[in-house]
């Protein structure tokens, strides 16, 4: 059992860890082999006391602790965690609920429920929409994708859930040439291989082509999903959502809608015309753990279709007391039964920001982007690859003598070893290129300009020095 005063030091080293990050070098330097020297060796045969083993993790783990958290870091699309989502997710951690029932924890599933009504009104989706809160963008795609598959096959007339897949009338499942992995992967749980998907043209940012769309669902008959995307992972471009939903919706097809973190553009006043028509979709997925900055573990699936998404999530058993007085019971909108009480951190986040704290939120990483971009064309040498309309910036080194491919991979790795910010490299329509996110609530003007003086450093470095 942890005892009170091993709490206690936690908190004193969280509390000193924090008012570190926006110093720290954001990369650590330690190596695998030194990290599983002093976090490895044989099991116990007799327990070390709490106090020991929490100091022994803290000491040895912090050196391999990526700041991600942290004002400068740009890597994959990840925000940060904002104070009031740490004390919550503590919160969930101390009473240790599992929100799969209300009987279980009537207090997780009504705020998961207050969240989720907040939730739609802030991202503009359908009052009556189903929520569920998974683990991250990949299970809302599963999720949202597995009541697809009820809904359509069940319009042909089939029942997935009972006859399984074997035997169902064909599938046709339609996304875009730049569509994200993981809806890939949740396809690929539900039964459908990647050989399978029809892909369809996009332009040079990357959005899906409405001509193509209505071509694809017009070779063919049955039943059909479109998975569209707001916000692609390199260029941060939206699929054209309105004329993709007018088009899918003709041919009878369900539309779901990948918004990782584009889906919260509809948060602002600004950008809201980046997802005109995201509302006439059938399901939507984002993460909660990127744009809204809670701690990880936290993926969100909006259904227009309650029925259709607890036919394809809900399971009974006779030990599985529902309450008679909760009609909403938590695990019929999740892949799981037993599940942490994420809601309280989502919950957390929307009240301590508030609808305009998550506008200026989204606004402001926006602006913080579009100034990365600036700050970094003034040199020759570097091409800004794409329309930086949201959080993404796709940058090149492109020096007037010698490999480009070869100049960019060069700087990011002088990047990398100077560890100010922290950024990865991605392949976009056969090119090297450095992939800036913007999504930490922390980040500040100076901190794009520290990053972009450590960016514009190396690429001196290594144009001078030739490729």
């Amino acid at each position: 059992m942890l005892a009170i005063d091993t709490l206690a030091r936690v908190l004193a080293y969280a509390n000193s860890y924090i008012d570190s990050r926006s110093g720290r070098p954001v990369w650590p330097s330690v190596s695998v082999d030194d990290l599983r020297t002093a976090l490895g060796g044989a099991l116990p045969n007799r327990g070390v006391d709490s106090a020991s083993v929490i100091d022994g993790l803290m000491q040895a783990g912090e050196s391999g602790v990526v700041t991600t958290t942290g004002p400068r870091y740009f890597g994959f699309v990840t925000g940060g965690a904002l104070p009031a989502t740490v004390a919550a997710d503590w919160l969930a951690t101390v009473w240790d609920q599992n929100a799969g029932l209300y009987v279980m924890s009537p207090v997780a599933s009504v705020v998961e429920e207050v969240a989720g009504r907040w939730l739609l009104e802030v991202l503009a989706l359908p009052a009556t929409a189903s929520v569920g809160f998974v683990t991250g963008c990949h299970m809302a795609n599963f999720t949202a994708l597995a009541a697809a598959r009820h809904e359509v096959l069940a319009r042909a007339g089939w029942n997935v859930e009972r006859a399984g897949f074997a035997g169902a009338p064909p599938l046709r499942v339609i996304v875009g040439a730049e569509v994200h992995v993981s809806v890939i992967g949740a396809l690929r749980l539900l039964g459908i291989g990647s050989d399978q998907l029809i892909r369809v043209a996009a332009d040079d940012q990357g959005r899906m082509r409405p001509e193509k769309l209505e071509q694809a669902l017009g070779d063919q008959s049955g039943p059909a999903i479109v998975c569209a995307q707001a916000g692609n992972v390199n260029t941060g471009a939206f699929d054209p959502l309105a004329d993709v939903s007018t088009i899918a919706q003709r041919h009878g097809a369900w539309v779901h809608v990948d918004g990782a973190f584009g889906l919260w553009a509809a948060a602002s006043s600004a950008l809201r015309h980046q997802v005109r028509g995201v509302e006439r979709a059938d399901s939507w997925a984002t993460d909660a753990h990127k744009w809204l900055n809670v701690p990880y573990d936290s993926g969100l699936v909006f259904v227009a279709h309650p029925a259709a998404h607890r036919a394809a999530m809900s399971l009974t058993a006779e030990y599985l007391a529902r309450s008679p007085l909760e009609p909403r019971e938590p695990m019929d909108w999740t892949p799981e039964s037993s599940r942490r009480a994420r809601g309280f951190a989502v919950y957390a986040a929307l009240k301590s920001l508030g609808r305009r704290g998550i506008e200026e939120l989204v606004d402001r990483c926006c602006l913080l982007a579009r100034r990365f971009a600036d700050r970094l064309r003034t040199d020759s040498s570097v091409t800004i690859l794409n329309d930086v309309v949201l959080n993404q910036a796709l940058v090149r080194v492109t020096p007037r003598d010698g490999d480009a491919d070869r100049a960019t991979r060069e700087v990011l790795r002088l990047v990398q070893e100077e560890r100010v910010c922290w950024l990865g490299g991605t392949r976009w329509h056969d090119m090297d290129a450095m992939r800036i996110s913007v999504s930490n609530w922390s980040t500040t003007e100076d901190d794009i300009d520290r990053s972009a003086d450590s960016i514009l450093r190396a690429v001196r470095r290594i144009v001078a020095g030739g490729t």
